[in-house]
């Protein structure tokens, strides 16, 4: 069944009881620690002083918040069980520093690698890279540090595997599986833990313009048939399989879409468009004056393109050699993924000031990052896989994927096992 995601969604970091079913005994802790972080920031440029009279009364209303939820939680007998895992030592199997090329600026749904930044981070504007001690859930260093990098424009839109390939200092990279599969031939990655469960990619259109539109596939047929222009990133390899499917048509297609709001506000939406579940429904309601009111959409993958979207993955030429690290890094990056959605704040802030400190054209807030946590939640972008572990990967889901994308891309022959790895994973972490 294809489900459309409406984004009338609740701006809250509640939620219902996440847990970290790591070794060693149990023990009940509050949800959430509302400590203000201790990150030093390299960058001396303080943020303008509205944006600290606002984050300091976006502070005061989720201390309400926080204490409304807390009471609510108690009552049902929901708590957040945050055990710390057992100290581990990455020294020995790591290189010194893990250096992680992510796909885009700071975002709430990389919130797993920021939640993995220790006290003493540093953000460097000009390279636009965050960097810190790696620690694990409860705070216990590594003894390794952590590097994570812009992607997108802070590289020239270069996919990930095409950075990695060129930089041998990147260690893991984010790599969707479209994008594994399209460069298999030249630079086969393996991915070996997904923070993301489901790709926040959308098709988003203006439900007062088109009421009878529900599905992205609607779209082809509205406008007494002429169909709607859809506006998306040239590159997007999805948009070929929408079409194969006959979900669109080549008429529709505009591949001029840069990431910016003024197009679609300008045509006072008679044309659809890219984003993500997680960011634009939130901005274009909250954030975008001119167009101020709700928008509706349909994820890419309720429409059949299933891609993990952000998995982090190793090149194969470097699989052997960072076998032991990979090991004994993934349990930590699951359990920052549960950590980061049961307590998200402290991530959030050091992700916010990077942004600022970027000064570039993405712009981040907290409200866009409480927005966007919660529609993780909502919509199953973060959770499980088919079972109780987080981060894992479904071989059947990927078996199908591999033949929709497959064809895309002029491969065939591949399987899951040439994508991925679940031997790493600590099928004792995940969500309940």
């Amino acid at each position: 069944m294809r489900h459309t995601r409406t984004t009338k969604l609740v701006a809250t970091a509640a939620i219902a009881a996440i847990t970290i079913a790591a070794c060693g005994s149990d023990s009940d802790e509050g949800a959430a620690d509302e400590a203000e972080p201790e990150a030093d920031v390299s960058d001396e440029e303080a943020p303008p002083a509205e944006a600290e009279e606002d984050a300091a009364a976006v502070d005061d209303d989720a201390m309400e918040e926080d204490s409304m939820e807390e009471d609510s939680m108690e009552d049902d007998d929901a708590m957040v069980d945050m055990e710390p895992a057992e100290a581990v030592d990455l020294a020995a199997v790591c290189p010194a520093t893990i250096v992680i090329q992510t796909d885009w600026f700071p975002e709430a749904e990389h919130g797993a690698l920021y939640e993995m930044v220790g006290e003493g981070a540093t953000i460097d504007a000009e390279t636009k890279i965050v960097s810190g001690p790696l620690v694990q859930h409860g705070g216990a260093e590594t003894g390794v540090d952590i590097e994570i990098r812009t992607g997108g424009p802070a590289v020239g839109f270069q996919q990930v595997v095409s950075i990695m390939a060129q930089d041998d200092d990147v260690t893991f990279g984010y790599v969707a599986s479209d994008e594994a599969i399209e460069n298999y031939a030249d630079n086969p990655t393996t991915a070996f833990v997904a923070p993301l469960e489901i790709n926040p990619q959308i098709i988003m259109w203006d439900p007062e313009t088109y009421p009878d539109v529900t599905s992205i596939a609607d779209l082809a047929t509205a406008k007494d048939g002429e169909g709607v222009t859809i506006r998306y990133f040239e590159t997007g390899a999805y948009m070929q399989y929408l079409l194969s499917d006959g979900q669109v048509t080549d008429a529709q297609l505009d591949g001029s879409y840069d990431g910016g709001p003024s197009v679609f506000i300008a045509e006072g939406g008679a044309i659809a468009q890219q984003g993500f579940a997680s960011a634009e429904p939130y901005n274009y309601e909250n954030v975008f004056e001119d167009w101020g009111k709700p928008v509706s959409f349909e994820l890419i993958h309720d429409a059949g393109w299933q891609s993990y979207a952000a998995p982090l993955a190793v090149l194969d030429s470097k699989k052997e050699e960072l076998a032991d690290c990979m090991a004994a890094f993934t349990p930590i990056v699951q359990a920052a993924t549960v950590g980061y959605y049961a307590a998200p704040d402290t991530a959030n802030e050091l992700i916010i000031q990077a942004v600022n400190d970027y000064a570039d054209f993405w712009v981040y807030d907290q409200g866009l990052a409480d927005s966007s946590v919660a529609a993780q939640i909502e919509l199953g972008l973060a959770g499980n896989g088919p079972d109780d572990v987080v981060g894992n990967f479904d071989e059947e889901r990927l078996t199908r994927f591999i033949e929709i994308a497959g064809p895309v891309f002029g491969v065939d022959g591949l399987t899951p096992a040439d994508l991925m790895t679940n031997e790493y994973i600590d099928e004792t972490i995940g969500f309940t």
